[in-house]
């Protein structure tokens, strides 16, 4: 296994793809590292050269990734919070934020279901 920046890479798997599994590169990026890197697509990780995968974490190092990535995406959802925009309320209480509806959906940001009980009739 090949490792870029603290992430194993699959062997078995064409660059382009492979490279998708460090969080931050998507597919046309990794395309994008591997043209710069000057490596061809096509080959798969188990075939580059130590030369390859040096110029490729070259590649990677200029671009925002893994922890560096991740922290600034919780300290953007964390502003928001603080400064109370909508948003942000809605990050609080674990709610869909983007205009869905949630009277039936939304159980992925919800959890599961809590029932409620209904009043039992009161007999006679």
């Amino acid at each position: 296994m090949a490792r870029i920046s603290g992430v194993d890479i699959p062997k078995n798997k064409r660059g382009p793809v492979a490279l998708t599994y460090i969080y931050g590169i998507g597919l046309s990026r990794s395309k994008k590292i591997l043209s710069l890197a000057k490596v061809s697509e096509s080959k798969k990780v188990s075939d580059w050269s130590d030369d390859d995968t040096g110029r490729i974490r070259e590649a990677v190092s200029s671009f925002k990734i893994e922890g560096e990535l991740r922290s600034e995406v919780q300290l953007n959802i964390k502003r928001l919070m603080d400064i109370g925009c909508y948003r942000g309320i809605r990050h609080r209480s674990g709610l869909p934020l983007r205009g869905q509806h949630t009277k039936n959906n939304s159980r992925t940001r919800k959890g599961k279901r809590k029932t409620v009980a209904n009043k039992k009739k009161a007999t006679k």
